[in-house]
């Protein structure tokens, strides 16, 4: 039934995208050229709808339950919707920042409180635990917000962010399928096969953008099964979700961290991000977008790894990966051009000993 339901979403996906590509157009919900987009000419967006859509036709047809939480798959539909009005309104009107915040904060609510999803304590892994108590709310609440945030931040590219989620989602089917958690492996195949639909026409060249009203849900519904997949465990297991959204979370912590060190707003729009440093090299639009992707798919099998490896293993494997993503970082020019301490001192090391 599973694998029936995740046919069905790729091809309605495939088979709506069309007709949202024209009503994107008729409203007028279009992105133009400027200095800081990479496509030259003026493109629908607004594409995450026929993922939306989709979605909601694989939960029809596989009607997927949680006998622990049976207000669930209703509070992610009713929060879906928030956040897809609030993609579709900014797609067509480009709400402000304040405005986009609170219809995210709503959505996350929605299922955190109405659905009861909740990260209220963390086992520690020699021992222990911590409780969050009143702050279980909160937490959660930003989880998800941060998640939705950092997705929307790496659609820059034709496919990018559309293809990123998917490997982000099928990492998590597997793992959740690993644990028996059949419920978080059926929606988040859905959510893929949805985007896998889509792809057909916002890989490069695209013929239409997802726009905030894919990423946002994209981000949503990963933020959301994330917690649900790797809920109440050990810190160490806590930070599988991480790993698997490697990409997107540390593009945006760089950012913050280049936005700051040049005295910029947090929020200030900039032509730093990895896809732009990546185009910078030299490579080109398809071959950065696929880069990414392989890099993602890195994540997702470091994350397996780290599920399976013991306290001190995963430890180390924390260690190699933080010293991968630096160099990495360093080497592209993620934060700036001069920022350079690791390879800089592994350079010195080298003539040191020559």
């Amino acid at each position: 039934m599973v694998l029936l339901a995740f046919i069905i979403c790729v091809l309605a996906s495939i088979a709506i995208t069309p007709f949202v590509k024209k009503f994107a157009f008729a409203i007028g919900a279009v992105d133009k050229p400027n200095y800081r987009k990479v496509h030259q000419r003026i493109m629908p967006r607004m594409g995450g709808l026929a993922i939306f859509i989709s979605f909601l036709i694989g939960m029809i047809v596989l009607r997927p339950d949680s006998y622990e939480q049976p207000l669930l798959t209703p509070a992610i539909i009713i929060g879906s919707f928030v956040i897809i009005l609030t993609g579709v309104l900014d797609d067509r009107f480009e709400l402000s920042a304040k405005v986009k915040l609170a219809g995210q904060i709503m959505a996350a609510l929605v299922v955190v409180v109405y659905g009861g999803v909740q990260i209220n304590f963390v086992n520690l892994p020699f021992g222990g635990a911590i409780e969050f108590g009143f702050l279980s709310i909160p937490l959660t609440i930003l989880w998800i917000v941060a998640i939705t945030n950092a997705i929307n931040l790496i659609d820059g590219l034709d496919g990018l962010a559309a293809g990123v989620s998917t490997i982000a989602l099928l990492t998590i089917s597997l793992m959740a399928y690993m644990k028996g958690d059949m419920y978080v492996m059926s929606v988040a195949l859905i959510v893929a096969a949805s985007a896998i639909g889509f792809l057909k026409y916002n890989f490069h060249p695209a013929k239409i953008f997802m726009g905030d009203t894919g990423a946002l849900f994209l981000g949503f519904i990963i933020g959301v099964l994330s917690l649900l997949g790797f809920k109440n465990v050990t810190v160490v297991s806590l930070i599988i979700p991480i790993i698997i959204l490697g990409v997107p979370i540390s593009d945006t912590i760089f950012a913050i961290i280049r936005r700051k060190l040049n005295n910029q707003p947090i929020s200030a729009p900039d032509k730093s991000h990895l896809h732009h440093c990546l185009l910078r090299t030299g490579y080109t639009h398809k071959q950065t977008v696929l880069i990414i992707y392989a890099i993602a798919m890195m994540f997702g099998l470091a994350a397996v790894i780290f599920s399976m490896a013991k306290v001190w293993g995963a430890i180390i494997l924390i260690a190699v990966i933080t010293i991968a993503i630096e160099l990495f970082v360093e080497s592209v020019g993620l934060i700036s051009n001069d920022y350079k301490p690791l390879l800089n001192f592994v350079k010195s090391g080298t003539k040191k000993n020559l």
